[in-house]
């Protein structure tokens, strides 16, 4: 009698410090675990929160899942999907060779992706009202910000096709940290160009201090212009069609598809401003904060590029004026 391979999924977050964050993870892998009632699933985190990656994995390991499929919540592949949590899953791996691994790739540029996106976009604009039309409005998308370029260009790929999809008059992008330019910078230019109304939506899929500090400093532009209205969209939370791209991205893996980026990867081409990353080591600069649940103080320095340091590699632009330092606390009252 052949036994047969029993299968789990494991979903990688990044971890937060923010309570609602983690739960609002947790909350995805129980809907990935119904959509997928074939599989064990399972979860773990990066850093910050518990179960940490490896819990996830020896819970797994424990009902008898000798093959896992690891997926990574991340909406695009930088250094956390691209060094950390492969470092992670072949320690494991190593450790384990009864269990083989193999891991997807991030969420990535997608249609479905884009029409949550543009749900969240929709509802605020319904929220708001019509008094002001498209094309006196002016979109700005705010993404988490990496020292990956090609990660960060995904944003500005996503602002694009959301702002030619629904039509606005300008469209610009920004970061919450570690690259430029910065929200308060981004939205200070953008007030300068004349548009009546102006939709700020973070492409985020999980809320936390960032999504709050991007709305404070929001709120901070628009106190010194009250002539132009500033719409806070949603981030994308719980949309249904989040746990549906996770799906495809296991049929990816079962399919024997690779569809991860690496044209324009920094660690394998030589990317302008990046040429001395190509072939660095792939290892995972969270291990001293794995396990910190959250709530838990953390001391160690991350450095003042930004704040997720952790031994990376230095940032080429870490001095530019629009940034990279990670999104602070708004001031009480805004620069004239």
């Amino acid at each position: 009698m052949v036994r047969l391979e029993k299968t789990g999924i494991m979903l990688c977050g990044h971890g937060s410090r923010d309570g609602r964050a983690v739960a609002e993870f947790t909350a995805l892998a129980q809907r990935v675990k119904r959509r997928l009632p074939q599989y064990d699933v399972d979860f773990g985190f990066l850093e910050f929160a518990t179960p940490v990656i490896r819990d996830g994995l020896d819970a797994l390991r424990a009902k008898g899942n000798t093959r896992i499929l690891a997926l990574p919540g991340m909406l695009f592949a930088a250094g956390h999907t691209k060094n950390d949590i492969p470092s992670v899953l072949n320690r494991y791996q190593a450790e384990h060779p009864g269990v083989a691994i193999s891991c997807g790739r991030d969420l990535g540029i997608d249609l479905k992706m884009l029409r949550a996106a543009g749900d969240r976009i929709r509802q605020a604009l319904e929220d708001a009202g019509d008094a002001v039309p498209r094309h006196e409005t002016a979109l700005v998308v705010v993404g988490r910000g990496t020292s990956d370029p090609d990660a960060n260009s995904g944003i500005a790929k996503v602002m694009r096709l959301l702002w030619e999809g629904f039509g606005f008059g300008w469209g610009e992008t920004a970061y919450s940290g570690v690259t430029f330019p910065l929200v308060e910078p981004a939205l200070r230019h953008v007030a300068k160009l004349g548009y009546r109304r102006v939709v700020v939506f973070p492409y985020f899929l999980f809320t936390g201090i960032l999504v709050e500090r991007i709305y404070g400093h929001t709120d901070l532009v628009a106190r010194d212009h009250p002539e132009i209205e500033f719409v806070k969209a949603g981030y994308l939370s719980d949309h249904p069609l989040v746990p549906e791209v996770l799906e495809d991205r296991l049929n990816e893996i079962l399919a024997g598809a690779n569809a991860m980026n690496c044209q324009m990867c920094k660690y394998r081409a030589q990317l302008l401003g990046f040429e001395d990353e190509v072939g660095l080591a792939q290892r995972s600069h969270h291990h001293h904060v794995e396990g910190i649940g959250t709530g838990h103080s953390h001391h160690h320095d991350h450095g003042h590029h930004h704040g997720h340091d952790h031994g990376h590699h230095p940032y080429p632009h870490a001095d530019h004026p629009l940034g990279p330092r990670s999104l602070g606390r708004p001031a009480k009252t805004g620069t004239p």
